[in-house]
């Protein structure tokens, strides 16, 4: 009996030790819980305070540091005086013909783009600042469009002679573009009516070729800024990146319809797959034209071609081998006839 209340005895005393330990452990992970929550809320609040301090010095700094706009006096009155003596008076210093060169048209067709813009839009018209100083005139802002338009040069180029800024000059060639668009765009990139049409076909008659309304042909326009990742869409044998501009032009060389921006490598088949030149008579909306040949009548135009276009009711090409008089002739009229697309390119 007492060996048995002995080994009772001593299972309770184990049990409230493991108990006590259990206890102690409990209370450790507790002490370590606390450390870590008061280490953290420590760290927490370190933070805080540093990140706080460097962005009130980082703004206090910045705001020390803030440049004002630079200003540069350009004296654009007297860029206005210099284009004006060069180009304008009464006795310019350079000719009409290094002004058609300069400016890549007549002096009359400029100064009427001139009239035009500073009577329509008001960003063209001289006005005078907040000082009552007069502003940049229609001149130089035109004039740092067109050079902008006909050299390919920098928006900065211009400002040594003009006296205008690059953003200015940027802001220039868009309102210039935009405007001739908006006042020119309805006259010039019309689409030909029967008026214009029958007046075409006069002049195809006129031309030994009754029924004619124009020439169609492509030229390579080279890409000089193409970007290195297209180069190999945009580049056939020359090895330099090019654009592909196809135009039908008329013997006045009034270019009624142009197509730009396909890639290089495309021929005149390519680009006339994706060119809109037939649009109109796919549509049902071309309108109708009659003329006469050897007693027939014919309600369908054509244009003059070179050999490569296929060959359709609306294409006429040359004889490759003219065999006899006949064929000679013809050969030599539609090639020297078709040279009006070609001339419209080089004006371009």
């Amino acid at each position: 009996m007492g060996v048995q209340q002995e080994i009772e005895r001593l299972k309770l005393k184990f049990l409230e030790q493991e108990k006590l330990l259990r206890e102690c452990e409990a209370f450790k992970a507790n002490m370590a819980d606390e450390v870590d929550r008061r280490l953290d809320a420590a760290v927490n609040e370190a933070f805080d305070e540093y990140f706080e301090d460097t962005y009130n010095s980082i703004v206090e700094n910045r705001t020390d540091k803030k440049k004002k706009r630079a200003y540069v006096e350009r004296n654009r009155e007297a860029g206005h005086n210099r284009l004006w003596n060069d180009y304008f008076s009464e006795n310019p210093s350079f000719p009409e013909n290094l002004f058609r060169r300069r400016f890549r048209m007549n002096k009359q067709v400029f100064m009427r783009i001139i009239d035009t813009l500073s009577a329509n839009v008001p960003f063209f018209q001289q006005r005078r600042d907040a000082v009552g100083r007069l502003g940049l005139s229609t001149l130089q802002k035109c004039t740092a469009a067109i050079r902008m338009l006909a050299y390919g040069c920098a928006a900065d180029s211009v400002d040594e002679y003009l006296r205008l800024g690059e953003s200015t000059a940027l802001s220039c060639l868009t309102h210039f573009t935009d405007a001739v668009i908006l006042l020119f765009g309805e006259e010039y990139l019309r689409r030909p009516i029967p008026e214009d049409l029958q007046r075409l076909l006069d002049i195809g008659e006129i031309c030994s070729f009754p029924g004619m309304i124009g020439s169609i042909d492509y030229m390579h326009w080279e890409w000089k800024n193409c970007p290195t990742a297209w180069k190999g869409q945009y580049t056939r044998g020359s090895r330099k990146p090019t654009l592909v501009l196809e135009a039908v032009a008329s013997q006045d060389l009034w270019i009624w319809h142009a197509y730009f921006g396909s890639p290089g490598t495309l021929n005149d088949i390519n680009v006339l797959d994706r060119s809109p030149v037939f649009d109109d008579i796919y549509q049902g909306r071309a309108p109708r034209v009659t003329y006469m040949v050897n007693g027939h009548q014919y309600d369908l135009a054509y244009y003059l071609t070179d050999g490569i276009y296929p060959k359709w009711s609306t294409f006429i090409q040359s004889i490759t081998l003219p065999q006899g008089p006949k064929a000679e002739l013809f050969a030599k009229v539609q090639e020297a006839t078709r040279k009006d697309v070609e001339r419209a390119f080089g004006v371009l």
